[in-house]
């Protein structure tokens, strides 16, 4: 069985779709879901609150090294956010994850 991640990543609204778009057509992610959240956090001395687009991408083990690499390059922010949780795959449903395996396969 394939194993699992999920990576999350919040961006500005204005990027969500060119972000999702290449990581979708790159086949790095099987599926993107998008979330609308407001972020607070420290940068460079200051408190900032900000609207933001969480995204919560679904892929494996095995492309997440190349998604990491390719999201920090297209993301707009200089220090983006990007955690990978590993998933249970084998809790979970297995017809998806095996979708999720088959849809992150390098063309």
């Amino acid at each position: 069985m394939s194993t699992l991640r999920v990576v999350l990543c919040s961006c500005p609204a204005s990027a969500q779709e060119a972000l999702v778009e290449a990581l979708l057509e790159e086949r790095l992610v099987a599926c993107v879901s998008c979330t609308d959240a407001r972020s607070s956090y420290r940068w460079q001395g200051e408190v900032h609150h900000d609207d933001e687009v969480l995204l919560w991408m679904k892929t494996t083990a095995e492309r997440v090294d190349e998604l990491r690499e390719r999201l920090v390059g297209l993301h707009p922010y200089e220090v983006p956010e990007v955690i990978v949780l590993a998933a249970d795959a084998a809790a979970s449903h297995a017809p998806y994850v095996a979708w999720v395996s088959e849809m992150t396969e390098p063309a």
